[in-house]
């Protein structure tokens, strides 16, 4: 009878621990919360400077920038606000997004060789073919939602892999 007192208590435990954790999840998140969220996201991705090469992160919190019209890129640092993108270091970003990205935000399907790009909402996002430009004009905000779980994705199987290696070593 006591064991399954315990049973059934530890079960209570268990299912308001996955409510609680269902619940977190369904919030919705503010404007500007998503916007950070989506920055600290596409830190993670872009990893570099597109002007020194640098690691994000490595001189301090990373800087926002305009590149173009409309493009958004990070800096890692003011003294970067003064140069030029190096064409190495923007190939090296462009690889850094592809690799994350892996499909296409609207028809998931696998992303080419050399797949097309659009900027939507100072973002860049590849495709897979040339009627996807119209959707991703269409709803921005669902793709790049779409492309946040993409790059999250990534970034967690990056995590797991470099955790694997330091249970190896």
């Amino acid at each position: 009878m006591r064991i399954a007192g315990k049973l059934a208590a530890g079960s209570l435990v268990v299912l308001c621990c996955l409510m609680a954790q269902a619940a977190d999840s369904t919030k919705k998140l503010s404007p500007k919360q998503e916007q950070l969220k989506r920055d600290q996201l596409r830190i993670a991705v872009q990893e570099i400077c597109p002007v020194s090469g640098q690691k994000l992160g490595s001189h301090g919190k990373p800087i926002k920038v305009k590149a173009g019209k409309q493009l958004t890129v990070f800096l890692c640092c003011k003294g970067c606000l003064k140069g030029k993108i190096n064409p190495k270091h923007w190939a090296t970003i462009h690889g850094n997004i592809v690799k994350a990205q892996k499909i296409c935000p609207v028809m998931k399907h696998k992303l080419s060789q050399k797949p097309k790009w659009t900027i939507i909402q100072g973002q860049l996002v590849y495709y897979c073919c040339p009627p996807c430009t119209k959707k991703l004009a269409a709803q921005p905000t669902k793709y790049l939602r779409e492309l946040d779980k993409l790059y999250q994705k990534s970034i967690d199987a990056r995590k797991r892999v470099a955790k694997a290696k330091r249970r190896v070593r």
